[in-house]
């Protein structure tokens, strides 16, 4: 259950009744509606309390009738529900092909969504359609851009809370640079918060994917970079300085590396020069394949039986289950999970994965295929959002109905 933000404030009458509605809330939102009496046998509140909280909560708009219950014995019950009109979130995907951009409300219902193609050639340019798609997603859901209580942002490369920048994130050019995502929230009206991309679409097949009820969850982000999300008891692993599962770093055995330090730095030499989309299409092409300008071209002339494409196929496995077994060596995962632009051809990936993996190392974790596809960020993002608007919004609203 989330904690309540201001637990830690000194007693007063005011914060029991404030600590009493956030529980009940809470209640209704992980286990579903409910009535007065089921709230009061689940939270050990009187009944008097609940209905003074519950009362309390519809009136500041964070809670409303949900329909009634008629037992087979006594009176009808009416049953309660968070209203999750009560604020709204925004989720944003950047990534060097597309931006995705979704306002939700607070049950994490989808009400509106953009995506729209990443044509901007500058980081300013690209920055400013993200608030244009951003604004466009509001406007859509019929809300003005301060009315969204939170935007969860993910983005290639390293947030750096320090300098308020992004680091490490070569495939976008420029985006490394101070006041760029001041930008962002000025153009949005409302805090942000950033978040590195693999993370995110860790927790979002952690939360609705291939991840649910895994103990120890491996992300691998296999796209135009390459990432990886470790998720641990239902928890974000994300090291001292937020680089944990920076994987493309890893220096490939036995070959030349050349890695500058700052933001130009680059990654020959390293796994994600070999395993990332890009290398795909260069093997391809070194061996034969014609006409293939895309990962996804290699792969589905690999499905159309292609020798050049089914070599190339083959060595990209075997990067991967490198990767597979320095993780699995490292952190022990009960799963491995393959998604990204190239993840989602683990019809042909998986297979050949675990065989290499099997050559490796004794240690074998379970693979498996995403199952949220190109979704896995924006989900990922939309739940980051949620964790921290949901209690700002209580707080807001409560504060509120208190100055009535």
């Amino acid at each position: 259950m989330s904690s309540h933000p201001a637990a830690e404030q000194p007693w007063n009458r005011q914060r029991l009744r404030s600590n009493n509605e956030w529980l009940l809330l809470e209640r209704l939102r992980t286990a579903g509606p409910a009535s007065r009496a089921q709230l009061a046998r689940d939270t050990g509140l009187s009944k008097p309390t609940v209905s003074a909280a519950l009362a309390n909560l519809e009136q500041a708009g964070l809670a409303r009738e949900a329909g009634t219950l008629a037992p087979e014995r006594g009176r009808v019950a009416v049953l309660y529900e968070p209203d999750p009109t009560a604020g709204h979130v925004l989720g944003v995907d950047i990534g060097r092909g597309w931006l995705r951009i979704a306002v939700a409300d607070l049950a994490g219902e989808i009400v509106a969504r953009r995506d729209v193609p990443n044509r901007g050639r500058t980081a300013d340019a690209v920055a400013d359609a993200v608030v244009a798609a951003a604004r466009a997603a509001i406007e859509e859901a019929g809300l003005v851009p301060g009315a969204v209580a939170h935007a969860a942002i993910g983005t290639p490369g390293v947030w750096d809370e320090s300098e308020q920048r992004v680091r490490y994130a070569a495939n976008l050019p420029g985006w490394g640079r101070r006041g760029l995502f001041d930008r962002i929230r000025a153009g949005l009206d409302t805090e942000i918060s950033v978040h590195n991309d693999a993370n995110l679409a860790a927790l979002g097949e952690y939360a609705r994917g291939a991840g649910v009820g895994s103990r120890l969850f491996v992300y691998l982000l296999i796209g135009t970079g390459l990432g990886m999300g470790v998720v641990s008891g239902g928890r974000l692993q994300k090291g001292a300085h937020g680089a944990a599962g920076e994987i493309g770093f890893l220096p490939r055995p036995g070959g030349p590396v050349a890695c500058e330090e700052g933001e130009r730095a680059q990654r020959r030499g390293t796994l994600e020069s070999a395993a990332a989309a890009e290398s795909v299409v260069r093997t391809a092409r070194e061996l034969g394949l014609r006409g293939a300008g895309t990962a996804k071209q290699v792969f589905d002339a690999a499905r159309a039986g292609d020798p050049a494409a089914l070599a190339a196929i083959d060595r990209e496995a075997a990067q991967l289950a490198y990767a597979v077994a320095v993780v699995s060596s490292v952190l022990d995962p009960d799963l491995v999970v393959l998604g990204g632009g190239v993840g989602h051809s683990a019809d042909l990936l998986l297979g050949r994965v675990e065989q290499e993996l099997h050559r490796l190392t004794p240690l074998r974790p379970r693979l498996a295929p995403s199952l949220l596809g190109e979704e896995a960020v924006l989900i990922g993002a939309l739940a980051t959002a949620l964790r921290t608007a949901r209690p700002e919004v209580f707080e807001r609203r409560s504060a509120a109905l208190d100055r009535v």
